[in-house]
């Protein structure tokens, strides 16, 4: 915490300013002006994000501006606005943030490079924002702070004031505004705490490429030898779960950039979906919980204030946000050697898609392009069987340029580095979702540790005839009969359906991406 700090240059006239806290002190100030804040019994902090409980991905605008506009990816994602709206909501986050007693700084960085970390700036109302923000961006030293002068960006947080849902562009009274000419990101009609940490991951995700580093939505670890896996996946495929390996060393559980010198963590912190934890399932996670972490939109006793993990009354999207060395195999700084295995993780509903299989450089494109994944039955209002859901580059939300500007760095760099890609099925065997069962995370680990330790380089492989994907026929510690998936379900016609529909859906998904994409790269879909 530091005092005669002002906020002055930004409009900002609050005079009691609260910067780079300590947990303790943020405990304090959340614990008293929190109205529904908690001491978990595990230590953590216990918060509610208010209305929003997710992201609000349709609310997020980027200024068109002469400078920017070519580099970037418009359409549904990427929703333009004029320079003037983006500042009236400015002005009308400034007036919110300045009706207030006291506000909150967060001075840190984005990267663990030193030579490219970005420094960040978070101006927010709410302790528990900058707490969670305190964990989340890499904390600088003392000496560090003293000489932090002016951030590359700010992100103003003013979540708790409503957007002009009438003024131009505006749909609702959520907007979650980017500026990358004033470098400001500002947040109206949301107090959900993600919204800060995926706004920054959009900023990276805009000027890294533009050096030639590739921004990745990924976990990262790293082995005994100083060999590193990066795992791309979309939520709920496992990404942060497979990556938090106690034979392995963590590096980061969700975004990372690959630079000439290898990879490194963009976060000082993991955010790890919460629902169902166990210690028996997840025990690094679940130890992790702890003082200093702070438990989104979870329910504890009210005697004991023992948290109730099975608990989604408020939101399934229940999260843990806390500090990357409470992993107690991080690797601390979070930077690693050039990738040696790039793992695809999706969760195939439909039962189709084999546990893993092998992929050549241009199938790692064609997959890489179409990041799918399935929503399951039950998951939202009227999905009543898997639907497949694709998101390019497994994190279109957040992709600022054209998904094949992130593909040909990505194949650039797997093939200078000689790396291998994998397509692991974290979803359904035996059956399509409401018929066969989830993919044993036991068996999940087994391949995972198979990639790593080379044994599923001397094995045999047949080839899928529909996906054309080299299919392993042995491994060790997994069942043999559940690689093939057709000899998984019951009713082999049934099986042939899905794939058909499955594949079908790919090849109908990748017609956007034709156009700039190479024949190898289109020729790598089904074969249909």
């Amino acid at each position: 915490m530091t005092t005669n700090f002002t906020l002055k240059q930004y409009g900002i006239e609050v005079e009691d300013i609260i910067r780079n806290a300590s947990p303790p002190a943020l405990y304090q100030e959340a614990l008293k002006y929190e109205p529904e804040a908690a001491l978990a019994a595990s230590g953590a902090l216990m918060v509610r994000s208010g209305e929003k409980t997710g992201r609000s991905p349709k609310a997020k605008r980027i200024v068109s501006h002469p400078d920017s506009k070519d580099n970037i990816w418009w359409g549904s994602v990427n929703i333009a606005i004029e320079e003037e709206v983006f500042q009236i909501n400015r002005e009308r986050a400034m007036d919110y943030l300045n009706t207030r007693d006291r506000l909150y700084v967060v001075d840190a960085y984005g990267g663990w490079d030193p030579k490219e970390r970005v420094k960040i700036r978070i101006v927010c109302t709410r302790p528990y924002h900058a707490l969670f923000m305190w964990n989340m961006l890499i904390r600088p030293t003392n000496e560090q702070l003293a000489d932090f002068g002016e951030p590359d960006y700010v992100v103003f947080n003013a979540g708790e004031f409503p957007a002009n849902s009438r003024i131009a562009g505006m749909t609702s009274k959520t907007s979650v505004n980017l500026s990358f000419e004033e470098q400001e990101f500002v947040i109206l009609g949301s107090e959900y705490a993600g919204e800060m940490k995926k706004g920054i991951f959009t900023v990276m995700n805009y000027i890294m490429p533009e050096k030639g580093i590739l921004s990745m939505h990924c976990s990262a670890n790293e082995g005994d030898d100083g060999d590193v896996s990066i795992f791309f996946g979309l939520s709920g495929t496992g990404k942060t779960t497979l990556s938090a390996d106690h034979r392995r060393k963590l590096i980061g559980d969700d975004e990372h950039c690959w630079s000439d010198e290898g990879v490194y963590n963009i976060e000082g912190g993991c955010y790890a979906k919460a629902i169902d934890l166990s210690a028996e399932k997840e025990p690094e996670i679940y130890a992790a919980i702890k003082y200093g972490t702070v438990l989104e939109n979870m329910v504890c006793d009210e005697q004991t204030h023992e948290v109730d993990y099975a608990d989604v009354s408020i939101t399934q999207n229940t999260r843990a946000s806390y500090p990357i060395e409470f992993i107690p195999n991080a690797k601390i700084p979070c930077v690693g050697a050039h990738p040696k295995n790039i793992i695809l993780l999706t969760c195939d509903a439909f039962g189709v898609l084999p546990p893993v299989c092998k992929l050549t450089p241009a199938q790692a494109m064609y997959h890489f392009i179409s990041g799918y994944t399935a929503k399951v039955a039950g998951t939202e209002v009227g999905v009543t069987e898997p639907q497949a859901a694709f998101s390019a580059c497994f994190g279109a939300a957040f992709m600022v340029w054209h998904p094949s500007k992130y593909a040909e760095l990505l194949a650039q760099k797997m093939k200078e580095h000689d790396a291998s890609a994998w397509l692991v099925n974290t979803g359904w065997t035996g059956g399509a979702h409401g018929v066969g069962s989830r993919m044993s995370l036991k068996y999940t680990r087994a391949i995972i540790d198979a990639i790593h330790d080379g044994s599923l380089s001397d094995v045999e492989y047949v080839t899928d005839p529909l996906f054309g994907l080299a299919v392993p026929t042995s491994c060790p510690n997994v069942p043999a009969e559940i690689l093939i998936p057709k000899n998984t379900w019951t009713d082999g016609d049934a099986y042939e359906e899905q794939a058909l529909k499955l594949a079908q859906l790919f090849t109908d998904n990748f017609e956007k991406y034709k156009e700039g994409s190479s024949d190898a790269i289109v020729n790598a879909g089904p074969k249909l």
